[in-house]
């Protein structure tokens, strides 16, 4: 297979706010495509970045009391949490307000200007008298001129998507003041998309084949239809706002702005010419080269906007045009539109600080998701079945049932040979390889997560019907065990590369578990033979009722505690046990070069070897008042790859909430007469 250069984006997340759940949906889809593209060994630049203008932006920062530059700031420093925590992995994240992307929206309006598609009109726009300013079309809202349905915005609508001047607003009213706007007149800049040119192109592009989905394509056809009263068809744009407005000055036009939603999509070229200036390499020469392929995942509330407007301004201003636009519905729950006031709404962050697996969700997402414009439900109870049932009952329990008695019996080898039946089960997982990659390569993860789920209830038929424990009673059986056993090892292996783009963390941890390289796509025709492996640890929970419910559980805030830090949340006693808390031993107490916080402690935790934890107590102990001391160790906690090493655990220690306030950060030292190993209950 030829290897294919990729370009690839999700819609650019509005700086207002932190990320909600559909963001994340949106990501994950887009970041499962993009793993296996890479484990086909694809080359993939995967950038977004943060739309950074707009009067909102503008208002929510004078309310803030900052300047917007800092305003967008401040949501941009709250991103990695999320796109860390749910395994999101974008190779640049960069800002509509970056000067890549002043340069580059400047000289794409220069190009469409000379090609004679910028007209400039004076036209009657909205005035809010209360606030003294011009009001942008999200600050509008009334009644939609198509359907009727009211409180929508002044540019488009939510219920029928029909898109609309302000003016044509029926029972307009200021979302800022309530006053109902005058209208006032002002020369206005406008990108032509009527114009027969941008038709004909557009008619063209968007029916090239594998371009847009069925279901988008006949939106489209609605957009372009003129009625019997001449009316419909693509209508000319607004590109312009009027000072005070934050965002892209227009060239040779004092007091004029870009709309957001011309310089927004050119974001994703300007992240992209971040990242490769990162790299050292040639932005121009990459999206010049023919072989190239851009690709937008994007809602369907922003599909006009990405299907005719952005592969105009592309194509007239001589620029690549998309590949391929990939579009998604929304996200609901349990049938109804997300409401953080009904406590439908699903917090991501809060998903994540519950200690809810951000790869169940993952999990989740892609066994609803299809290559179909379709909302996904989040239900609850089907939640729990799925990560409960699929990923822990049958794919972890195939390795849980076979790596005990390698360990044990075979001194953690497979065996070269798998016997006839052992045979017959991977030669079925290995030749599902291609179908599966078709299916990830076309964006129905629904489709292939069955196929893969189907793949390990055939494994788990094989295990039942051959019996492993009962092998194991019996001396003779011994070479059928060992390969019983590698036999689902072997296509253990095989069920996480195919599910690696969709679990890549977990994926790791099994590679580690198996001894083995990186898992790539070909790796699906490769087989282990007399592998050691290492020793089996815990690779996923089950979730419970308790932790989703938790989810949908508006927390209460904590009581004051007079002269110190609140209480915290209420927990259960299965909450409190959930942390193995160990007496440890500080066997040895070193400060880290380069690090003025951290300390690195060898701890004996009675396991017959010692720990090595990272520690930020640098700045309250030297290390030699901490030699020969007992501690207490999270000992459950997942090791964490630092900068200057692995952590193995965490020591506790108690402090103000402010840690460099007086008297400062006290390690607990358990009571003289324990013992290193000994549980803390």
């Amino acid at each position: 297979m030829p290897r294919r250069q990729l370009f690839v984006t999700t819609a650019l997340p509005y700086a207002n706010a932190n990320f909600h759940i559909g963001h994340i949906m949106e990501y994950t889809q887009a970041d499962i495509w993009v793993r296996f593209q890479r484990l086909q060994g694809h080359e993939v630049h995967f950038v977004c970045a943060d739309d950074a203008h707009g009067a909102p932006i503008m208002i929510a920062a004078e309310k803030a009391g900052l300047t917007p530059q800092a305003f967008v700031a401040n949501i941009a420093a709250g991103r990695k949490p999320y796109l860390d925590g749910f395994h999101i992995g974008f190779d640049h994240w960069h800002s509509t307000d970056a000067p890549e992307n002043h340069t580059l929206s400047q000289d794409v309006y220069r190009k469409l200007r000379d090609a004679g598609l910028i007209e400039i009109r004076s036209i009657e726009q909205f005035f809010d008298p209360a606030k003294g300013m011009f009001l942008p079309d999200r600050f509008i809202k009334g009644e939609c001129p198509k359907c009727g349905a009211k409180d929508q915005y002044g540019d488009s609508c939510e219920v029928c998507g029909a898109v609309y001047a302000p003016t044509e607003v029926k029972n307009p009213y200021s979302v800022l003041s309530g006053a109902t706007p005058v209208l006032k007149t002002s020369d206005h800049h406008f990108f032509k998309l009527s114009d027969p040119r941008c038709k004909q192109f557009l008619e063209q592009w968007t029916h090239e084949a594998g371009r847009l989905q069925p279901e988008v394509l006949n939106k489209i056809k609605e957009w372009f239809t003129v009625d019997e009263e001449g009316k419909g068809g693509l209508g000319d744009w607004d590109i312009s706002r009027d000072a005070p407005y934050f965002g892209i000055e227009i060239p040779d036009a004092p007091g004029k702005y870009f709309y957001v939603w011309l310089d927004a999509p050119i974001g994703y070229l300007a992240s992209l010419t971040g990242h490769f200036a990162k790299l050292g390499q040639d932005v121009d020469a990459f999206l010049a080269d023919p072989a190239t392929e851009q690709v937008h995942f994007i809602g369907k509330d922003i599909t006009y906007f990405h299907t005719l407007f952005w592969p105009a301004m592309l194509h007239f201003s001589g620029r690549k045009t998309p590949d391929r636009v990939y579009v998604h519905g929304f996200l609901t729950v349990n049938a109804e539109k997300m409401s953080k006031s009904r406590g439908t709404g699903i917090d991501p962050l809060r998903y994540l600080e519950l200690g809810l697996d951000a790869e169940w969700l993952r999990y989740y997402l892609a066994a609803k998701l299809n290559d179909r414009v379709e909302d996904l439900d989040f239900n609850p109870e089907d939640f729990i079945a799925r990560v409960n049932s699929d990923l822990v009952g049958k794919y972890i329990n195939i390795a849980s049932r076979a790596a005990g008695f390698l360990a044990k019996r075979f001194e953690g080898r497979l065996s070269a040979t798998l016997g006839t039946d052992g045979d017959a089960v991977i030669t079925k997982l290995q030749a599902a390889a291609p179908g599966l990659a078709a299916l990830y390569d076309g964006r129905e993860f629904g489709k292939a997560l069955r196929e893969i789920m189907g793949l390990a209830d055939a494994v788990n038929e094989y295990v039942d019907a051959h019996k492993p424990w009962e092998l194991a009673k019996k001396p003779e059986a011994a070479a059928e065990l060992h390969e019983a056993c590698s036999t689902c090892i072997e296509a253990f292996r095989l069920l996480t590369l195919y599910l690696k783009p969709v679990l890549p963390a977990l994926s790791t941890k099994v590679e580690a578990f198996l001894q083995v390289a990186p898992l790539t796509w070909a790796d699906a025709e490769t087989r282990l033979g007399a592998h050691a492996i290492g020793a089996f640890q815990h690779l996923m929970q089950r979730v419970t009722t308790e932790q989703v419910e938790a989810l949908f559980t508006k927390p209460e805030p904590p009581a004051p505690v007079p002269g110190g830090e609140p209480i915290a949340a209420e927990i259960t006693i299965d909450d409190f046990v959930k942390p193995d808390l160990r007496i440890a031993k500080i066997v040895k107490a070193e400060r880290v070069e380069g690090s003025t916080k951290l300390l690195r402690l060898t701890l004996d935790a009675g396991e017959g070897r010692t720990r090595n934890v990272f520690s930020g107590i640098a700045g309250a102990y030297k290390p030699e008042d901490l030699e020969g001391k007992l501690t207490v160790l999270v000992a459950n906690l997942a090791p964490r790859k630092m900068k200057f090493g692995v952590s193995e655990g965490m020591v506790l220690a108690a402090s103000h909430a402010d840690e460099k306030a007086e008297p400062g950060v006290f390690v607990l030292e358990p009571h003289t007469g324990a013992q290193p190993g000994m549980r803390v209950r």
